[in-house]
């Protein structure tokens, strides 16, 4: 015989510490808990019916066949002072509902949109230059600092030559610089890969200027070591 800690009264082995009864109880207690728990995850998690918004934005890449964004005014004009000033200023995007978002995919513009409510985002190479871009027109510093972030943290060699290019053609510097310090401490293993006779064809005065930081980098290093 045993004595539950939570009545006290005595009891045949059962379960643990506890009576039948008081198992039961809690059994049915964390039960009940866990429907609560999803009934308040499928609320929160229902999808917003386009009729209720009262602002719809458009990709570029969508010409045939547009799919909608939802979105709310008020939403967007909170997070980017651009989004704010085409829709406070009686432009034609706050007086039709409708945003045509220039240069940008679908799954981006939906990408964005959700980060302005969430603040959240997973990311992968592409959509995070996408949004990268999108964040720096549209003025979401977190978002942009976000993905200059992710970019610097997942360079590799594979990956410096496109990641330099983009950054340069953008002007985002923090991936500049990060992106040239890779390129010039392994430029004996790039200069043999195919990204480096593209950007070589492609872009020769872009690898000039990696060629300069390269030698100012051998110079500084013999002028130290002397």
């Amino acid at each position: 015989m045993r004595t539950c800690i939570s009545c006290k009264i005595m009891y045949s082995k059962y379960q643990g510490s506890a009576c039948r009864q008081c198992y039961e109880d809690l059994k049915a207690k964390v039960e009940q808990c866990n429907e609560d728990l999803n009934a308040k995850l499928a609320f929160l998690t229902m999808p917003q019916p386009a009729s209720f918004s009262d602002v719809v934005l458009f990709a570029d890449d969508d010409d045939e066949y547009p799919v909608p964004v939802p979105a709310h005014k008020a939403v967007l004009a909170n997070r980017s002072p651009v989004l704010r000033a085409m829709l406070d200023n009686e432009m034609k995007e706050s007086l039709s509902g409708t945003i045509k978002i220039g240069d940008v995919s679908y799954d981006a513009l939906r990408a964005f949109v959700n980060f302005l409510y969430t603040a959240e985002v997973c990311l992968d190479q592409q959509l995070a230059c996408e949004l990268l871009v999108m964040s720096e027109k549209y003025q979401v510093q977190h978002l942009k600092d976000f993905c200059q972030k992710f970019l610097v943290s997942n360079l590799n060699l594979d990956n410096s030559l496109s990641t330099y290019t983009f950054a340069h053609q953008h002007n985002f510097k923090p991936i500049i610089d990060a992106a040239l310090t890779l390129i010039t401490a392994s430029m004996d293993k790039l200069a043999s890969r195919d990204e480096y006779t593209e950007l070589k064809e492609r872009d020769p005065g872009l690898l000039l200027e990696i060629y300069e930081a390269y030698f100012s980098k051998q110079a500084n290093t013999q002028w130290h070591n002397a």
